[in-house]
């Protein structure tokens, strides 16, 4: 039998994603594109806003008019939020636990005949055991951990994803060291909330795994894919100080420079901290990539607090953001918040965040023309070929060598468009 699958969200639900669709693989099925006819048709959804909702409905109409005789499995975060609504269509109806075990849920509805709807609660959970035995890129993504327990008032996602917990340190191991062994040069470790990793454990956590993973052989890069300003203790910092294999990109959520507004999003430190703390990274990696979150238009927020964000990311100098505009979520306490803002304002002040970004990327880039890096490249593109270097710059590579499976120095030699371009370094 044929199937597809349909990803939406975040790269935790990438990595599930991977996990389905090696174990579908494994018992026989065929996966074929979204767009091409499947016998089973897979939709990963997500929640985090009321647009990403829109968007996951109606990317389950799309997979049930593409193939209307198709099993439907509609699972991830807007079917657990949704888990008392109908979702007309859907043969299989699944939330955020059971994923590993989708190959069970089709076989049981292929002998029955029966619709099944298993949404389980998301409180007192343990870790669903999850391993990619492999993945369809050069860079793999491992899953260590669940849940969150911060309640962000603009964030839904405690609600669908659960209480905090942890893959095993034996399973990340190992699962790590397969891949590896499989030709994947870099890790990127993420989860819902990656660095609070361990937190159940007694006598292990985050800065644990980072020292035990740093030890395996041929593994030449480790990337967070996000990781909370708080979660950067002196442990952790010390391993980013201690090895390379750590790259020179961290993602930090600021969400908002104004202290006014993070204390409305219940964000759990203020931009003092913040900056503090880049500071204290910088000392340890000077040219290290710092990109980062920021919401606009939060309910209540004004020009002065705008302004005060944009102060702090200049003061800071992030070498990229991505900016949202505030969604309504339903659900949450920030929907219930007073003063919400106005959508042309809110798009306004995304926009001069976004042109912002640009500047302060172009900026970054132009420390390293000239310069050999390390390229691990990804995908061919017609005249050579493409990837990013560990501090998370993409670069296009005129070049014959397609190979893929091995890192190449670089000499960057232009900026054009948010990416740079670069010839192989003849001397190394």
């Amino acid at each position: 039998m044929k199937f597809n699958i349909y990803t939406l969200g975040c790269k935790v639900n990438t990595y599930e994603s991977n996990v389905m669709r090696d174990a579908l693989k494994n018992k026989g099925y065929i996966e074929v594109k979204p767009d091409e006819f499947a016998d089973i048709s897979i939709i990963n959804t997500c929640t985090v806003t009321n647009t990403a909702d829109h968007k996951s409905k109606k990317t389950i109409h799309h997979a049930i008019a593409k193939n209307p005789n198709a099993i439907i499995i509609v699972t991830g975060c807007f079917s657990q939020n949704h888990k008392d609504e109908k979702i007309e269509g859907a043969n299989i109806i699944l939330g955020n636990q059971g994923k590993s075990k989708i190959v069970d849920y089709i076989e049981t509805y292929l002998k029955n005949n029966l619709k099944i709807c298993d949404v389980k609660q998301m409180n007192h959970l343990e870790f669903e055991p999850m391993i990619l035995d492999n993945f369809n890129k050069t860079r793999a993504f491992v899953k260590i951990q669940d849940g969150c327990n911060n309640f962000c008032t603009y964030c839904i996602i405690p609600y669908t994803r659960g209480n905090v917990r942890s893959k095993k340190k034996e399973d990340v191991l190992t699962e790590v060291k397969n891949l590896v062994k499989k030709g994947h040069q870099e890790i990127v470790l993420t989860g819902i909330h990656t660095g609070n990793y361990g937190a159940e454990f007694e006598q292990y956590d985050f800065a644990d795994l980072l020292n035990d993973l740093i030890q395996i052989q041929d593994l030449k890069r480790i990337r967070i894919s996000s990781i909370e300003i708080t979660e950067l203790n002196n442990r952790v910092l010390d391993v980013f100080a201690r090895s390379n294999i750590l790259v020179d990109h961290i993602h930090i959520p600021l969400q908002s420079g104004s202290n006014t507004v993070l204390k409305r999003m219940n964000r759990k430190y203020n931009k003092e901290y913040f900056i503090d703390k880049i500071n204290t990274i910088r000392m340890i990696r000077p040219n290290i990539s710092i990109t980062t979150d920021v919401i606009t238009g939060f309910p209540g927020e004004t020009e002065e607090e705008f302004l005060e964000t944009v102060d702090t990311i200049q003061k800071i100098k992030f070498s990229g953001l991505h900016v949202f505009p505030y969604s309504k979520r339903d659900g949450t306490a920030a929907c219930k918040l007073p003063n919400h803002l106005d959508n042309n304002i809110k798009k306004e002040r995304a926009h001069k965040l976004i042109e912002l970004s640009k500047e302060l990327e172009v900026a970054y880039m132009k420390k390293f023309l000239g310069k050999t890096i390390e390229v691990l490249p990804e995908t061919i593109y017609e005249d050579g070929i493409m990837g990013h270097t560990g501090n998370y710059l993409l670069v296009k590579v005129v070049t014959k060598d397609k190979n893929l499976t091995e890192t190449k120095n670089v000499i960057l030699t232009k900026i054009e468009d948010s990416c740079c371009y670069g010839k192989l370094d003849s001397s190394n």
